[in-house]
């Protein structure tokens, strides 16, 4: 992996079949991409913002994504699968610190989120997996009690967050059988662990949980989910919505499709519902957007930054919004959002609101008020949802204590 320095670039199509899609190459310049010819005679752009859709050799900036090109760097975990990457480039000898892009790309191989796969890749055994033991695996390395990585772990935990998961395959939707790798007819899915080490420790799962049921009441679309029972813990398994039953589908963030940095306020949701109306070519689908905005104001999911926003483009070049993940309460420093409302981090006024609606492309005021009173009274039935979830009573009155606030706070919204 030392002499990595030119990497080819596949995508799965929805039915499995696998297509070229174009090089990626590294010189002391940095980082180029050109699409393959044939590739742009049968299919349309992945990052129509900022590739040129040619066979043009194209130079990635710099920053934000460390060299590499957005649609590229979405491949990439961040956070928690960096450090398992980190580990096993260690265990090899290698500094992880002088590690490029182009190497970590290979380890991904075909285990990123959506359906572009890197090669060569680092070769990975399909082996049959107790997920018990990688989640108390996963929970000893996060907290830094060892430094021991399950091999498994490695494969499977490389996706996006910065909180320890895995990526999974399932028969027959057991997940007391789960492998390391697809298999023909499996499902996808991707288990969120918990640890004593996150802000509301093993209640984390539980209350994505919650608020997942309440995005759904609000028919937000979120991710399909499940709330496993292993021994004393609950984890929350969502289904991925990049995979087909046999093959996957082109995803990208916002972060990917603008070069708009996660790790800090790099983006509005007038930019958001800006660009879901050109990408989507869609007023549907930038509602739904401003729905989802409005739902991460009332219910404190103030980590709404661009990698929480993903979009699925089919291979006939149409784009829509990816269901809704990461929806969870989650309220940031300082009690401001990572999404801004036109430049207000939290508390935004009737005529901000107003403007978005009409980005968003609402005929009037009125039709998006009535939405969001619908969201507000799903946010409303919190409490009742947690109870009947088991989460702690403690946990659920602070909550709602903060819910109430920024209902009061908010409530020229709504009434």
């Amino acid at each position: 992996m030392n002499n990595v320095k030119k990497i080819s670039v596949f995508r799965i199509l929805s039915d499995g079949r696998k297509t070229h899609v174009g090089t990626l190459a590294e010189n002391k310049q940095g980082i180029f991409f050109a699409y393959e010819r044939e590739y742009i005679n049968k299919f349309n752009n992945l990052s129509p913002f900022k590739l040129s859709f040619d066979t043009t050799v194209q130079l990635a900036a710099r920053t934000p994504h460390k060299g590499l090109h957005g649609i590229f760097a979405d491949s990439l975990p961040d956070g928690w699968g960096l450090l398992l990457q980190d580990r096993f480039f260690a265990s090899q000898g290698l500094n992880p610190h002088q590690i490029s892009p182009l190497q970590r790309l290979c380890l991904v191989g075909d285990t990123g989120i959506g359906a572009l796969v890197y090669e060569p890749q680092v070769d990975t055994a399909n082996s049959l997996i107790d997920l018990y033991e990688l989640g108390r695996n996963a929970q000893q390395v996060f907290a830094g009690e060892t430094t021991e990585v399950l091999q498994e772990l490695l494969y499977v935990g490389s996706s996006g967050g910065a909180r320890p998961k895995a990526q999974i395959y399932l028969q027959d939707d057991d997940f007391a059988q789960c492998s390391t790798v697809a298999q023909k007819n499996s499902q996808a899915w991707i288990v969120k662990f918990t640890s004593s080490h996150l802000p509301l420790a093993h209640t984390e799962g539980v209350l994505e949980a919650v608020y997942l049921t309440m995005a759904e009441q609000a028919d937000l679309q979120p991710v399909h989910w499940r709330l496993l029972h292993q021994g004393e813990f609950q984890w929350l398994a969502v289904k991925r919505f990049d995979c087909t039953k046999y093959g996957r589908i082109h995803t990208a963030t916002l972060c990917g499709l603008l070069d708009a940095d996660f790790r800090m306020p790099s983006m509005d949701y007038s930019g958001c519902l800006k660009a879901t109306k050109i990408l989507c070519k869609s007023k549907q689908a930038a509602e739904l957007q401003f729905r989802r905005m409005i739902f991460n104001l009332f219910a404190c999911n103030q980590d709404e930054h661009t990698k929480n926003w993903s979009f699925l483009q089919d291979e006939q070049g149409n784009w829509q919004p990816s269901d809704a993940y990461d929806i969870t309460f989650a309220p940031m420093r300082h009690n401001q959002h990572a999404m801004s409302f036109q430049n207000y981090g939290n508390n935004p006024p009737l005529k901000i609101i107003q403007e978005l609606a009409e980005i968003a492309g609402y005929s009037s005021w009125q039709h998006a008020k009535k939405e969001i009173e619908k969201i507000v009274a799903s946010i409303a039935n919190f409490t009742h949802i947690a109870v009947d979830f088991g989460v702690g009573k403690t946990t659920v009155r602070e909550i709602q204590n903060k819910l109430n606030q920024i209902h009061k706070d908010n409530s020229l919204l709504c009434n």
